[in-house]
């Protein structure tokens, strides 16, 4: 692809300017000429920051222009929470969608219409990459906490799976994390960004992909669950004990919907 875009981009007479559009760098060309010099504008920068979805004001008029204010709690909770450059943003996606769907059925229900768009193999990912430490922070933001993470912004494709850092940015950059505020990391000029889960409807992405990477654990562990289905069967507190801690030990707990204060 990045032979294709230098064909169309840099050796094209006819074309002035291009406009590339996604979640992860193009990569660059090593010491060779190709296609470079790109004027990045990330979900970070505050130049068109807007520009990534709609804004709270552009959501009321919305929902007033097909008289359905009283959904907007229900819009906010679902589909807000992102937060780019200095802008506090709504997915447009889910937006247009549900308010699409409220013009022939005002009771309608919430539904994930952009997670449901794609596969969310990324957090499938993630989960099942995550250590005992990485599970612990992902059971913080299911409960509605934060995280600290420095981030690369400038992550390619083929990096993705390297580390379970380039993970934590690239959930970032694709939309199923989003950043409240930025601290200094102690002895050094970095900056660690402050992630959350942006709403309810990623939250429950990465539920749904816990409680499948659950099933999974438990399927493999026959021995365990052998075990403690002849200690049910026998009435045996003891082992029944023993193995459910086994179980509940591989286990990522979901601390009801909030975090402790």
């Amino acid at each position: 692809i990045r032979g294709l875009f230098g064909q169309a981009l840099k050796t094209n007479e006819f074309l002035q300017f291009a406009v590339l559009t996604g979640c992860l760098r193009v990569s660059k060309e090593s010491i060779f000429t190709g296609l470079n010099n790109f004027e990045i504008n990330s979900i970070v920068d505050i130049d068109h920051d807007e520009q990534f979805g709609f804004t709270d004001d552009e959501v009321m008029k919305l929902l007033s222009d097909y008289d359905r204010s009283e959904r907007y709690p229900d819009v906010k909770e679902w589909y807000d929470g992102y937060h780019f450059g200095n802008a506090d943003i709504y997915c447009p996606w889910d937006v247009i969608n549900f308010a699409k769907k409220l013009v022939s059925d005002p009771s309608a229900r919430p539904s994930a219409f952009w997670i449901n768009s794609s596969g969310n193999d990324m957090v499938k990912r993630f989960v099942d990459k995550a250590d005992q430490t990485t599970r612990d922070e992902i059971e913080k933001l299911v409960a509605g906490g934060f995280v600290e993470k420095q981030l690369r912004l400038d992550l390619t494709y083929d990096e993705i799976d390297n580390t379970i850092d380039n993970l934590w940015s690239v959930l970032f950059t694709t939309g199923y994390l989003t950043k409240i505020g930025e601290v200094k990391v102690p002895d050094s000029e970095s900056y660690a960004y402050k992630l959350v889960i942006p709403n309810k409807e990623v939250r429950e992405v990465f539920i749904l992909q816990i409680q499948e990477w659950f099933k999974a654990v438990v399927a493999k562990d026959d021995d365990t669950m052998k075990l403690l289905s002849r200690a049910i069967l026998d009435k045996d507190e003891k082992q029944i004990a023993r193995q459910l801690n086994i179980v509940m030990s591989r286990m990522i707990s979901i601390l009801d919907t909030k975090a402790p204060d």
